[in-house]
């Protein structure tokens, strides 16, 4: 028996990132030292796009995007602000102020790509790396190179295996799947994470929140199944 947690999000969404570090380390506690749960976890990051109307070759600023959505830039600001203090509180140095907006679509692509070629593990490093590439480096996570050069390094793979794997269709269908899942269950905002299909958490909780519901669910299911 294994506890399958499905992760919906997206790499342009601040919460998913400061929520992975917090979800990471609940995993780490989970899984080693006296504590550890039995079962094996694993941990599927699926699609979903907080801005699927973004144009790809985008320069716009978030501060720029985030003015518009919320009302004004100086509600903008106060979010920017408060999304670095609480990132930096986790050990995320946010620089919102050279995000810029992007399309995630071949983002996703790549992640499911990665998931199902190279694992769950690889997966999570490559989720990871365009996070990180885009709120603390400022990097264009809608360009292929980018992506292609930023997904090898954390799989350890040639850029061309996912450059290739972008200039066909792989991935297309089952992101497509993926994102029509998220409205199936009911998902409005990310990150969701779901437990075997069954239990969801919203939102970036704290580390030991997503430690204590992920251990309630183990316990439940292995009573269920007595």
């Amino acid at each position: 028996m294994f506890v399958v947690i499905e992760i919906w999000s997206d790499v342009v969404c601040p919460w998913c990132y400061i929520g992975k570090v917090r979800f990471d380390r609940a995993i780490e506690a989970l899984t080693s030292g006296p504590d550890a749960v039995d079962e094996p976890i694993e941990v599927v990051y699926r699609a979903y796009q907080l801005d699927p109307t973004a144009p790809v070759g985008t320069s716009n600023p978030v501060r720029e995007t985030y003015a518009k959505k919320f009302g004004g830039y100086e509600r903008a600001e106060r979010i920017i602000e408060n999304l670095t203090a609480t990132a930096r509180e986790d050990g995320l140095d946010f620089r919102m102020d050279i995000a810029k907006r992007a399309n995630t679509l071949l983002a996703h692509r790549i992640l499911w790509w990665t998931g199902a070629t190279h694992g769950p593990a690889a997966q999570s490093r490559v989720k990871t790396a365009f996070l990180d590439a885009y709120f603390t480096r400022g990097l264009d996570v809608a360009d292929v190179d980018v992506l292609a050069d930023l997904a090898a390094t954390a799989i350890g793979c040639a850029t061309s295996d996912v450059s290739t794997m972008l200039a066909g269709d792989t991935g297309r269908g089952e992101v497509s799947e993926e994102l029509a899942q998220a409205i199936g269950h009911g998902i409005t905002g990310v990150p969701t994470y779901v437990i075997d299909g069954a239990w969801a958490i919203p939102g970036a909780q704290d580390t030991d929140t997503f430690e204590r519901v992920i251990r309630r669910s183990i316990e439940r299911k292995a009573a269920s199944a007595e």
